[in-house]
């Protein structure tokens, strides 16, 4: 069961909240490593954070021992984000992950994830409402409607041609709003 929670992360909606405001930086990203790899070195925990801090676009001397309050939206996902990846997972779960950011921070974030992906071999189980942020991140796409499967495809055949009604009101919605 431990080595299945290593290997599947989430990372939450909403940044502030998820994240423990009595909490600095370090023992956030860092509360996974204590728990799967109790005997980590001092030394070998702060290169693992500051690698991850990096990979995540901040900076490890001016993000450690801050809190969460003391960062903006973006910058609070972008640490919800690294303290799921310090464990070098396999899958992450990403539930709403860009909704409570602006567009630009949500580009931002959108861009960071489809990087990491590539770079760490990641598979991400993205959940939104947003399909223009689906259409952005995804290569295959479940599409649920009160908790059923209505259309499962391709990213680039489900915005071509739709099957369902629902799905093609979905989509209608981010061509409206073009």
């Amino acid at each position: 069961v431990l080595d299945l929670r290593k290997n599947i992360q989430v990372v939450f909606q909403d940044p502030f909240s998820s994240l423990s405001p009595r909490m600095n930086i370090e023992d956030i990203i860092s509360e996974g490593l204590m728990v799967h790899h109790p005997n980590i070195s001092l030394g070998d925990k702060r290169k693992k954070l500051k690698n991850i801090l990096e990979k995540v676009g901040l900076e490890y001397e001016n993000t450690i021992e801050k809190y969460p309050h003391e960062f903006s939206g973006g910058q609070r996902q972008r640490i919800a984000i690294a303290r799921a990846l310090i464990l070098e997972p396999k899958i992450l779960i990403l539930d709403e992950p860009t909704s409570a950011l602006d567009v630009t921070i949500q580009n931002q974030i959108l861009s960071l994830l489809n990087n990491l992906q590539k770079e760490l071999n990641l598979s991400y189980i993205f959940i939104s409402h947003d399909m223009r942020v689906i259409r952005a991140i995804a290569n295959k796409i479940i599409v649920l409607k009160d908790g059923l499967i209505v259309e499962k495809n391709s990213s680039e055949d489900l915005f071509e041609s739709p099957k369902s009604e629902y799905t093609k009101k979905l989509i209608s919605s981010v061509i409206q709003d073009e």
